[in-house]
């Protein structure tokens, strides 16, 4: 059966590495770390990879974030991966439970999560399942 968690989380940026540019499209690392609030608590570690084009509102990025805490009382830690891209300001991010990442009693996890930002503050819902 499908449940879903939601609450808002908090983002700092620990480390930013320009990797390279080239013709104008730069690469670039970033180390970021999260507090999630709400149904999801929960500290995490992101490792991220991104492109800026010469194009405004146009980019790419990948990252994957270890997320360590408990979802609805359920101790464990799980593993996200995100892919997003913006292509002249149109947005678009998939972030999803990486297959068997789950341990503790989050065993088995699997979902997608999506992420809002209003007035600069990040909100999420995480829509997820998980065996019996």
């Amino acid at each position: 059966m499908s449940q879903r968690a939601s609450g808002s989380f908090d983002v700092k940026m620990e480390s930013q590495v320009a990797i390279d540019a080239v013709d104008g499209v730069n690469l670039g690392r970033m180390t970021l770390s999260k507090q999630f609030r709400g149904e999801l608590e929960a500290t995490s570690k992101v490792e991220m990879l991104s492109a800026m084009t010469v194009v405004k509102g146009s980019a790419g990025y990948v990252a994957i974030e270890q997320v360590v805490g408990a979802l609805h009382g359920r101790a464990g830690s799980f593993v996200l991966q995100h892919s997003g891209s913006m292509s002249r300001g149109e947005q678009s991010l998939s972030v999803t439970v990486v297959p068997d990442s789950g341990t503790g009693a989050l065993s088995g996890l699997a979902g997608a999560m999506k992420i809002d930002i209003t007035d600069g503050k990040h909100f999420y819902a995480f829509d997820y399942t998980l065996p019996s």
